[in-house]
């Protein structure tokens, strides 16, 4: 079965939260399928996009599970978004919690350290 995975955020301010994702993801493919939403090609099928609903804003949740957590941390970080929180579980698997400017939470998870 063939599938494109597209994740979903609400969003209060449509500019503000595409500056902030831009600064989150770094330089991947973009797109503007509408005056409404904008779309990030994370990996080919696989896209997060914003899209302005201010009546939902803020309510939203995304996991990414990424091979290089930690190389995403510090890249993110580069671009001046840190994480809130970050957790090691007891099978050593780890996670990175953003937040966007709504509340809109973004987790970003790893495999345990080396």
């Amino acid at each position: 079965m063939d599938v494109d995975l597209f994740a979903g955020v609400a969003v209060s301010d449509l500019p503000r939260a595409v500056a902030w994702f831009d600064r989150l993801f770094g330089e991947v493919e973009t797109f503007e399928p509408n005056d409404v939403e904008r779309v990030w090609t994370l990996a080919e099928h696989r896209h997060v996009y914003v899209r302005l609903q201010p009546e939902r804003a803020g309510r939203s949740e995304v996991t990414l599970f990424l091979g290089d957590l930690d190389g995403f941390v510090a890249a993110a970080g580069g671009r001046g978004v840190h994480p809130e929180e970050r957790e090691t579980y007891g099978n050593g698997v780890r996670k990175a919690l953003y937040r966007d400017p709504d509340g809109n939470e973004v987790g970003v998870g790893g495999g345990p350290a080396d």
